[in-house]
């Protein structure tokens, strides 16, 4: 019996990613005692590998990566394969200098397809081999599939997945006020000048501060209307810059949420004026909703984690619990499902076998179905049953990526160069919300996109 430790394939790598590999491998005694009481008729096709090991960095840290280390322990038991996961909240920064330094982790979940475009033209990828593509194509649509290609290769299959533009807020108060859930952007507008005319709170409450990353919850917020009052095909150019950042089209959607992220009589509830929107920190933003101190608060249904303030007790996510959300509506009722959201896509730094053993079980429904009910995460895997989710609200999300109906796009600034994406756009949207017009504003951005 051969023993694989980052054992080079032996096919060369364009033979990898159109021919790909054999899902078999040496049988193993070690693989056997470790899998004991394991079931591992799910793991079979994926053969053993004692001795292997396969390294994961990730932006995934706290009870999320316990979570995801968690979600492959039977795979790890039936195969043999040790993973050893590392996540850091630098990963993003820093993948592209470990990768250059020829220090990157065998594997990568990687957040942006603008890094996978760079980590890709910087020559550090694995095509991704025909068993992860036959994944891929099995249990992921065309759009999702795409953000793992770069010039006609693909590099990576999705992981997990997130849906923005939630609007959270309190079942009970909108009951007790006789609040409906708005269907068009002008009800929601309406809404919140009700709340507002009121004079008892601040109808939003909003939180922009992510450290290095201030900025992002308010790109959110322009990607979400762009999208809705442009469409998906004036979207995809935007973010490819087919579309300049201050065309006419852009500055609209930046006006129409100023009239929230701008307007004293919209935000703060619960914090302070408009300043505070930069120093708010995004995962405590929404929590004056509890306190009856805001009613509404625009964040993704990874937010649903959020929901619990020191020393406090949990509040309960559910359409008739202490909080819950609603799509942002579309322009015009009737119109069909606009999503914007996230993910990962899982990159290879390593040619090795089992490397890609690796990845084709993360491309798979088993997996998926495993971390989804081990909680707090959804995927867009066709595979995944929604009622696995572990809550009200999640499974309303799977069940919308699954919908052939909804319209998806990925999160914008994820998919623009990152001079933009994750620079000049986030500080824009800071520079913009404490005084700049929003034309200097657009105008900057268009500046620093990349010549080339």
């Amino acid at each position: 019996m051969s023993t694989i430790r980052k054992r080079r394939l032996l096919l060369p790598l364009a033979a990898v990613a159109t021919v790909g590999f054999a899902l078999t491998a040496c049988t193993g005694d070690i693989a056997s005692e470790e899998a004991g009481d394991t079931d591992c008729s799910e793991y079979e096709e994926y053969g053993t590998y004692d001795g292997a090991s396969v390294t994961i960095g990730a932006t995934i840290v706290d009870i999320e990566a316990d979570r995801l280390v968690e979600s492959w322990t039977d795979f790890v038991n039936c195969t043999g394969i040790e993973i050893d996961y590392q996540g850091s909240q630098e990963f993003e920064a820093q993948i592209a200098v470990l990768a250059e330094g020829g220090n990157a982790p065998d594997i990568g979940f990687v957040p942006q397809p603008g890094l996978v475009q760079r980590l890709a033209d910087g020559g550090w990828l694995i095509p991704a081999s025909e068993s992860v593509e036959a994944n891929a194509d099995e249990w992921w649509t065309e759009d999702w599939k795409a953000y793992g290609t770069v010039d006609d290769t693909f590099y990576g299959a999705p992981l997990m997945s997130n849906v923005k533009g939630y609007v959270w807020y309190s079942p009970s108060e909108f009951e007790e006020n006789g609040w409906e859930i708005p269907t068009t952007l002008s009800e929601l507008r309406d809404l919140s000048d009700e709340i507002a005319a009121a004079g008892d709170h601040k109808p939003w409450c909003v939180g922009l501060e992510s450290g290095v990353a201030t900025g992002w919850p308010g790109t959110d917020w322009v990607e979400d209307y762009v999208l809705r009052l442009q469409g998906a095909d004036y979207y995809d150019q935007w973010v490819t810059h087919e579309i300049p950042f201050n065309d006419p089209g852009i500055v609209e959607a930046f006006d129409e949420v100023g009239e929230y992220l701008k307007n004293e009589d919209m935000v703060n509830g619960g914090i302070g004026d408009v300043s505070t929107l930069v120093t708010e920190a995004f995962g405590t933003a929404g929590l004056p909703i509890l306190d009856g101190e805001c009613s509404l608060h625009h964040q993704a249904s990874f937010y649903e984690t959020f929901w619990n303030p020191e020393g406090g007790d949990a509040a309960v996510v559910a359409s008739d619990g202490d909080v819950f959300g609603f799509m942002l509506p579309p322009e015009n009722a009737g119109d069909p499902l606009a999503v914007t959201g996230g993910g990962e896509i899982v990159v290879a730094f390593t040619d090795a076998e089992e490397v890609e053993v690796v990845r084709t079980f993360l491309s798979s429904d088993t997996w998926a179905n495993n971390r989804v009910s081990l909680g707090g995460v959804i995927s867009a895997n066709l595979g995944v049953d929604p009622e696995n989710a572990s809550s009200e609200l999640l499974v309303q999300s799977i069940e919308i990526l699954q919908n052939p109906e909804t319209t998806f796009r990925f999160d914008g600034s994820d998919l623009m160069p990152g001079a933009v994406g994750a620079d000049s756009f986030w500080s824009g949207i800071v520079d913009w919300v404490t005084g700049d017009d929003t034309q200097s504003v657009v105008d900057a951005i268009e500046a620093s996109w990349p010549s080339s």
